[in-house]
């Protein structure tokens, strides 16, 4: 497992869900299981923040002044560096929380979907062509079925959302 650094700099998460770092760890040990791999070695960030710190970021790393549910920083490495950094996934607290509602969801599982994804596209999955999206969303349902989750993209609303990785 990667060293993950949860940081949690919108306090309310700790009352909307289940305890971040668990979760957190929780999908993340999923992930590698299903890879076959680890991220041994490697550093890893989750952020759960508020949509207004999200929204800085996004304006800041990727001019778009909009809020979005997870944004995801790839760190840079070296060609053969096995053992650098991940980088950084960000979560939209409020955000993460009307689109659970609105889909029907728990805000736990959305969340761990939003975490998983996030930590996807900074192992380089990516869902810029209809079949990047397959690979990626097909992954995504395989992963959270063995965590006990349905189907994210069950819902048409979800698989349209700017998830801003």
């Amino acid at each position: 497992m990667p060293d993950i650094d949860v940081q949690v700099t919108d306090g309310a998460w700790q009352e909307d869900s289940e305890d971040p770092q668990s979760m957190t760890r929780r999908v993340v040990g999923a992930l590698e299981t299903h890879l076959g791999q680890s991220l041994q070695n490697r550093e890893l960030t989750v952020r759960f923040a508020s949509d207004a710190e999200v929204r800085a970021l996004n304006a800041q790393f990727r001019d778009k002044d909009t809020v979005t549910n997870v944004l995801s920083f790839p760190m840079a490495r070296a060609p053969g560096q096995s053992d650098a950094p991940l980088g950084d996934v960000i979560l939209a607290r409020e955000s993460v929380l009307r689109e659970a509602r609105e889909q029907g969801k728990s805000v736990s599982d959305h969340t761990s979907h939003l975490v998983l994804h996030g930590v996807l596209h900074l192992l380089g999955f990516d869902h810029g062509t209809d079949e990047m999206a397959e690979e990626m969303e097909s992954l995504e349902r395989n992963v959270l079925a063995t965590l006990g989750i349905g189907d994210p993209y069950a819902s048409a609303s979800v698989a349209e959302a700017d998830h801003g990785a």
